[in-house]
């Protein structure tokens, strides 16, 4: 249902990210894992169409994101780094607003924007200025925002960053409720989040991908006991294998 084909983008010369190729399954969540400036964000991203590839494209539900990009995104539900929204707004105002931008109107608008609701549980902050709600309030917007339309791929950038533990186990908690039918990709630095959301797991490093696997198939390989020691021991490896 999700399909990277060959990405590779790079900036003023430098190399961001280099044939990118993997697919998500509809029913699997997959994480991106990898350190910083690894070209995480910037493959999801290329993949929602925000950002052009140098070379390469991805598929959503069987549309080409470069040559049938309104149709591709019309399947996407995208939460940007940061969960970018419109502070002064409240949550019900900005998702009708952007049901009408979806192209939804009268009941079936209603519809979406109730279940969109009611899924991430705003049902008691619907009212309030978004700028006033906490961090875990605002990645439930950005959810529900992403959401709105039911769409059959989830790219969600960095979904619990700067979380509470409990706030983190709120959102978890979301994603795990969406993920059947849907293909989910997550990136993420928090390891918790692959464990106890992801069905399989790609390591990026230097924008180039260096393992595809389950989280229990990455810790094996690297003869880890767990997916930390693993994602700091294959990490490693590439360092050295780049530095050779």
């Amino acid at each position: 249902m999700l399909r990277a084909v060959s990405m590779t983008k790079s900036f003023q010369g430098n190399p961001a990210v280099t044939a990118m190729s993997f697919s998500v399954n509809p029913g699997e969540v997959v994480g991106v894992l990898g350190p910083n400036g690894a070209g995480k964000s910037t493959t999801l991203r290329m993949i929602a169409g925000v950002l052009e590839p140098d070379l390469g494209s991805a598929e959503l539900d069987g549309f080409d994101i470069m040559r049938q990009r309104r149709a591709a995104q019309a399947r996407l539900g995208y939460m940007a780094e940061g969960t970018p929204l419109y502070m002064e707004m409240h949550p019900l105002g900005f998702l009708r607003s952007l049901a009408a931008l979806r192209g939804l109107h009268g009941p079936q608008a209603r519809w979406a924007v109730d279940r969109a609701i009611h899924d991430t549980r705003l049902e008691n902050v619907t009212r309030q200025p978004i700028e006033t709600l906490s961090k875990g309030f605002r990645r439930r917007v950005g959810l529900a925002a992403a959401i709105l339309h039911d769409p059959p791929v989830l790219i969600l950038d960095e979904p619990t960053d700067g979380l509470d533990p409990n706030q983190k186990r709120v959102v978890r908690a979301l994603i795990q409720r969406l993920t059947p039918g849907k293909a989910i990709l997550i990136s993420t630095h928090a390891l918790e989040d692959v464990t106890s959301l992801c069905s399989r797991a790609v390591l990026i490093h230097r924008g180039r991908l260096i393992e595809d696997d389950t989280p229990e198939g990455l810790a094996a390989r690297a003869g880890a006991g767990d997916l930390d020691a693993a994602f700091h021991a294959l990490t490693r490896d590439a360092e050295t294998e780049a530095a050779q």
